[in-house]
Parts: structure tokens; C-alpha cells; sequence
């Protein structure tokens, strides 16, 4: 089990709120989603089938990711917020903001095999098409004007790669998250934490909380010697500075 460790304290209500999610075929509707049932129905959403190394395509673990989407709610950054899910590979960061009450989200990737398990999991919690957008884009050719009308970020929630297979990697998603939206939050090596504060400061966005965990890198790939190496990883919440 992956341990969760709160660099700074927040204060906030029972963690609880209404939620639509399939079991067994059936909606249960107006249920009190709980954050270990959330990690729950995150464990169940399909995985990358062959990972590419080259893009690191680590899946974000469900209990990590149902752990900081509950300080985004509470937060108030989820609840009714247009979100964008960049690097979003089979979803599991996007799809846990739309079990919590996220208004719309965008996905964005550059793997098409990524986006049709993408696809295969949004069709079985059952979301409306209305509710999402997919977006199959390198990073680097994203633009603003692919985030119009309705669906305007208002935050991105990304797990990047950590630029250890391919340089500035990371440095490429967060200047492209900071051209599109004014909230911000990004997984990086805890290691990175003064590259993180730098890139931020320079683009005029200031880290407002930074949430530790030990990160479980699982053996998916051939180079994996070890089935389980966990590394210490930092989400960190970043927020425009607005002029006076």
C-alpha cells in the first residue's frame, strides 16, 4: 500500500460527496463516494497493455491518485471545474475528477493504443461524450485555441514524465499547462522541487502546496529488475499570480 505523506497540513471537511459510478452494471446514484472507494474504482480501470519506455508510461497508482484528487476537491479545484488531464495515457488522474463531480474534462495524448483504453473505461463508468473531450496530440502541437467554447481549462491535473528518458520532457508539459490554465497540478521527482519553483516563478505562478508521496514504480517493463521500486514524488498545486 502506497503511503501518503502531507507536506503541509490542510484542514477540511468529511470526505464525502454525491457521485454516478457503475457496479456490476448497475448506476447507484447519489451515494456518498468515500476516498478509499474512489482508489477502489480507480484500481479497476484498464492499464497500458505494452508501455513505451521512451514516454514513460508509468500508470499513476489509484490510491495516489484518489489521495491528491481529495485535496483538489477539497480545495474547491474539482467540483463543477473544466479540468484538463495532459499525458493522460488510460485516464485514471481525468476519470477520478469526473467521479468527483468535475463539470467537463479534456483529454490529451499523443497514443492512440492509450486513448482507446481511455475510451473503453470512460464507456464503463458510463460518463455522457458530452462531458469529456479527447485530444490525440503531442504535447509540443498543443495549442490554446484546442481548449474553446465550453471547454476552456480551468485546471490541469498531469502525471508527466520525469524527463529521465527524453530531456526537458517535464519542462515541455508545464509550459504548456501554464499557457492554458491558472491552476496547475503536476507530478515531478520531489528531488526537482527548485526546478519546479523556478519554471513556476519565471511563467508568474507560485506553488501554494506540495503533496509527498513514495511513487510505485511496478515491473511492467523488461528493464525492471525488481517488481516493486517506489520514489519519492511531489504533486505540487501551482496558481497564477494575478496583477494588481
Amino acid at each position: 500500500m502506497a503511503q501518503f505523506i502531507l507536506v503541509r497540513l490542510i484542514v477540511y471537511c468529511p470526505t464525502a460527496v454525491n457521485f454516478d459510478i457503475l457496479i456490476n452494471s448497475n448506476i447507484i446514484r447519489n451515494k456518498m463516494l468515500s476516498k478509499s472507494q474512489l482508489a477502489i474504482q480507480l484500481s479497476r480501470l484498464l492499464l497500458f497493455e505494452n508501455p513505451k519506455i521512451d514516454k514513460e508510461q508509468y500508470p499513476t497508482d489509484s490510491e495516489i491518485a484518489a489521495d491528491l484528487l481529495w485535496h483538489a476537491y477539497m480545495l474547491g479545484d474539482i467540483e463543477d471545474k473544466t479540468i484538463a488531464d495532459l499525458g493522460c495515457g488510460t485516464g485514471v488522474l481525468g476519470i477520478g475528477a469526473l467521479l468527483l463531480d468535475a463539470r467537463n474534462l479534456i483529454f490529451v495524448d499523443s497514443d492512440q493504443l492509450a486513448l482507446e483504453k481511455l475510451e473503453e473505461n470512460l464507456a464503463a463508468i458510463n460518463v455522457a461524450k458530452k462531458k469529456y473531450k479527447i485530444i490525440h496530440k503531442d504535447i509540443n502541437y498543443l495549442l490554446k485555441k484546442d481548449f474553446t467554447g465550453n471547454l476552456i481549462a480551468q485546471v490541469i491535473i498531469q502525471n508527466p514524465p520525469f524527463g529521465t528518458k527524453i530531456e526537458n520532457a517535464d519542462k515541455f508539459f508545464l509550459q504548456k499547462a501554464f499557457a492554458i490554465a491558472p491552476i496547475i497540478y503536476s507530478f515531478h521527482k520531489s528531488s526537482t522541487k527548485r526546478f519546479i519553483e523556478t519554471i513556476a516563478k519565471n511563467h508568474n505562478y507560485t506553488i501554494t502546496h506540495e503533496f509527498k508521496y513514495q511513487f510505485p514504480l511496478k515491473q511492467t517493463m523488461k528493464i525492471h529488475k525488481s517488481k516493486i521500486k517506489r520514489i519519492e514524488v511531489s504533486c505540487f498545486r501551482m496558481e497564477k499570480i494575478l496583477s494588481s
